[in-house]
């Protein structure tokens, strides 16, 4: 008789996870269900009526295309910063970094965003909680996401094909895909770092929404992205080797006002992107109590 219940008890204990994986099965058919269709010779011919995003970008003025890199601008071999090392700093913010040079709305008292007063109550919370710990992901190698990924001082690659522009970003060997192929925005997106990017072009300004981020993302130190929150970004030339980026973040669980910044990429036309590994000398670090820190020792005072 035990034998039998036990194995009724087994069975039961089945039922809902069968459920589940039959659940989650319709979850990814559902959020795969826009059909991919090979572009025709139309589809490329309208191409080449877009804005020139072609090209390798930093983030920031450097000098004139063709000289060295920017200050604070990795060499793709060589000098800079070291090979696989993340940035280094404080607290994150807005995705891992500052949203970017001339923010604009939505910030509050010292220079964060304008949180509500439930998300303000949570960082305090949290914070307090913390002390002096300054636990980075990034030394762990994890990288910020949106929208601090677009901010990092590595070049990025933008590829324009029918239906999509492509960023290949160098920092984290992270890629971002924007959908311009008229796909709607997904009403339950699988939360990830970048989001899920959909685009459209007005003119000469390509306007991109995004949503779904992971909850490892943060708006500012100790709050994380909401599941209502997005992201909508302006891209356009302001000349024929900058490009400007406007950014505004709305999250209405977290942010009392949407957080507004822009910041400016220079074109690189005979710079390529080279390979970032997080963890070859890496040289950031987590120590035992959970704090953050950087051994800025010369490879050759180790031996």
């Amino acid at each position: 008789m035990r034998e039998v219940q036990r194995v009724r008890r087994v069975q039961v204990q089945w039922v809902p996870v069968l459920a589940l994986v039959a659940l989650c099965g319709l979850t990814v058919h559902a959020q795969n269900d826009f059909i991919y269709k090979a572009p025709t010779p139309t589809d490329w011919a309208a191409m080449a009526k877009l804005p020139d995003f072609s090209g390798v970008w930093e983030v920031g003025f450097g000098p004139a295309p063709g000289g060295a890199r920017g200050a604070g601008a990795p060499a793709a071999a060589g000098g800079g910063r070291a090979a696989g090392a993340p940035p280094q700093g404080g607290g994150r913010a807005a995705g891992g970094g500052a949203p970017g040079a001339g923010a604009g709305g939505g910030r509050g008292r010292g220079g964060g965003p304008q949180l509500t007063p439930a998300a303000d109550a949570r960082r305090k919370e949290l914070q307090a909680k913390s002390g002096t710990t300054q636990d980075s992901p990034q030394a762990n190698c994890l990288p910020p996401g949106m929208p601090g990924i677009m901010g990092q001082p590595y070049p990025m690659e933008f590829l324009l094909t029918p239906g999509k522009v492509t960023i290949v970003i160098e920092a984290y060997q992270q890629v971002r895909h924007i959908y311009t192929d008229g796909r709607p925005l997904p009403d339950d997106p699988d939360l990830k770092f970048h989001g899920t990017s959909i685009g459209r072009w007005e003119g000469d300004t390509l306007i991109v929404d995004t949503v779904g981020f992971s909850p490892l993302t943060e708006i500012t130190r100790f709050v994380p992205f909401s599941t209502k929150a997005r992201i909508v970004e302006r891209f356009r030339l302001s000349d024929a080797d900058t490009m400007s980026i406007e950014t505004t973040i709305t999250d209405p669980e977290n942010l009392a006002a949407p957080v507004v910044s822009s910041r400016s990429l220079r074109r690189h036309r005979n710079w390529t992107t080279a390979e970032y590994i997080c963890e070859e000398n890496n040289r950031n670090f987590v120590d035992s109590a959970g704090k953050a820190g950087i051994d800025l020792t010369l490879p050759a005072a180790k031996k």
